[in-house]
């Protein structure tokens, strides 16, 4: 016999299987000895009073062991002779993109400008070590995109756009835990997501697709409005090749280049609304006694605390993004004279810090003046990260400022210790963040602090700058096709397109993009 059932448990009877057994057996009146095994189907913790319950729906197997695993497969076929489509971009929207078009009996030709998630790793830790950023491998440009090594969160708000369970099944079919099928905020771990990438990879492989690292697209071959490849530059050598095939545009969100090409090439591009800000970073300690009501923190059975805060200031959201509880703050400029801050979570979760992005809305109409200037936003992202380079003495040392010194508009004579590895510097952020960011926080802020006491404290420190939450341009495609507007056989897709916001949802994304690419075949055969 087969039963589900939902429960409320203190944090210690929900610690392992063998506690929740004992919890099912004497809350449902069942033999022990009967139940052979509990699967947990979802997980959530409600922290909202001193008491903590973790709710759980769970699937109890009473003298019958499992017969079904705990994910569903996906069946990949060989593909090797069958017609290819271009990928441009192997982040989470390329990678789903060419894993469902070998479902779809397509051949995927994977184009990527970085280097493989394990060689990259070295880039990232030169940054430190040097100070200095490889323009074409570092924490947004390389197999994985700018989540593989940014935490791995894999929860989303878009479930309105597709299949998240899918998503998160193909995650664990390639070696992710399925825990992440349970978890109301799923989350792989920085140290464990380039493993399952790779995997990923060597199914697209094993199965006849094709993946071209260090490879840089230069431009789009067209036949008059129909895109009927790429030109793309290795690297390695600076040589240049041709990959015919329709494409599928998924370069993440910093890929600044492919922008400012498309806009010089008269593809249509506008500018598109972002959130910018700051990492906030506590210690970990006072965000767990904080967020479980509790002098001693999370104790045994806790995770990490998580917070999420949202208000409006003057007609703008000023809220929390990416919260990285037991995290780093990590440095991922893409390029010289710039720096740029994101956080990231081993799958343990166990630094002294946690970290959250805090960012404003920013709309075009906000800096973009009058015009039609598609690349307005970008500027605004570049002239921040620039200022911070400045602020950071040319280096990679990031601008901070301790969190009520910032609210009361004064320089912090000292900074807290800090888990962002190329150091932090003193910096009067309140003085050179744009107005409409910097006064917006400030009041933010002590909205935060006064709904969660002990948030707003010097103990936690700003670090400059969040500017990389989504792309600050969107590449015009059309809703029902999910082809460009113009462009016929280019498939915008992703985050870097300006239609995803997350690895989830580029994920997503990235199947619908596969989807229309195969009705698009379909129809050009008929």
């Amino acid at each position: 016999m087969i039963n589900e059932y939902q429960l409320r448990l203190l944090p210690q009877q929900a610690a392992n299987e063998t506690t929740i057994k004992e919890f099912v057996s004497r809350d449902k009146g069942l033999d022990a000895r009967t139940i052979n095994h509990v699967r947990v189907l979802k997980r959530s913790i409600d922290a909202r009073q001193r008491t903590i319950y973790v709710n759980l729906k769970v699937r109890v197997y009473i003298n019958e062991e499992p017969t079904d695993d705990e994910y569903e497969h996906t069946e990949y076929r060989d593909v090797s002779s069958s017609r290819q489509v271009i990928v441009v971009g192997a982040g989470p929207g390329g990678l789903f993109a060419s894993l469902r078009l070998i479902e779809l009996g397509l051949k995927p030709v994977l184009i990527e400008r970085g280097k493989d998630v394990r060689e990259r790793k070295k880039d990232l830790a030169m940054i430190t070590k040097t100070q200095k950023v490889d323009p074409e491998s570092n924490y947004c440009f390389g197999e994985g995109g700018a989540g593989a090594y940014s935490d791995g969160k894999l929860y989303t708000r878009s479930k309105k756009r597709g299949n998240i369970n899918k998503i998160l099944n193909v995650f664990c079919q390639h070696g992710a835990s399925t825990s992440i099928l349970a978890d109301a905020h799923p989350h792989i771990g920085t140290d464990k997501l380039p493993r399952v990438i790779e995997n990923m990879r060597s199914t697209i492989l094993q199965c006849g697709g094709e993946v071209h690292f260090r490879t840089k697209m230069t431009r789009l071959l067209s036949d008059g409005d129909t895109v009927a490849g790429i030109v793309a530059v290795d690297l390695n050598t600076g040589t240049e090749r041709e990959f015919k095939g329709p494409v599928i545009l998924a370069t993440g969100h910093s890929a600044r280049d492919v922008y400012r090409y498309f806009s010089e090439s008269g593809v249509e591009i506008e500018a598109k609304a972002l959130a910018v800000g700051v990492r906030l970073e506590h210690p970990a300690e006072l965000i767990d006694r904080i967020q479980y009501h509790n002098k001693t923190g999370r104790g045994r059975y806790l995770p990490a605390a998580e917070y999420s805060f949202v208000t409006q200031v003057d007609g703008r959201g000023v809220y929390s993004f990416c919260m990285c509880p037991g995290g780093f703050v990590i440095p991922a400029a893409t390029g010289p004279s710039q720096i740029v801050v994101n956080g990231m979570s081993p799958s343990n979760r166990g630094s002294r810090w946690s970290n959250s992005g805090m960012v404003v809305e920013v709309h075009p109409e906000d800096v973009c003046g009058e015009g039609n200037d598609p690349l307005c936003m970008l500027r605004f992202q570049e002239e921040i990260e620039r200022t911070c380079w400045q602020q950071g003495n040319m280096r990679q040392t990031a601008p901070a400022q301790r969190m009520v010194d910032f609210t009361r508009s004064r320089l912090s004579y000292d900074l807290p210790k800090s888990s962002y590895a190329p150091g932090l510097i003193s910096s009067p952020l309140h003085f050179w963040l744009p107005p409409q960011v910097g006064k917006r926080l400030q009041q933010a802020f002590a909205v935060f602090g006064r709904t969660s006491h002990g948030f707003l404290t010097n103990e936690a420190v700003l670090i400059a700058a969040e500017t990389r939450t989504s792309s600050p341009v969107r590449i015009l495609r059309d809703s029902v096709s999910l082809q460009h507007v113009r462009l016929h056989g280019l498939f915008p897709c992703g985050e870097g397109a300006g239609y995803a916001g997350g690895i989830v949802s580029a994920g997503i994304d990235g199947e619908r993009c596969a989807d229309a690419v195969k009705e698009y075949l379909t129809a050009s055969m008929e």
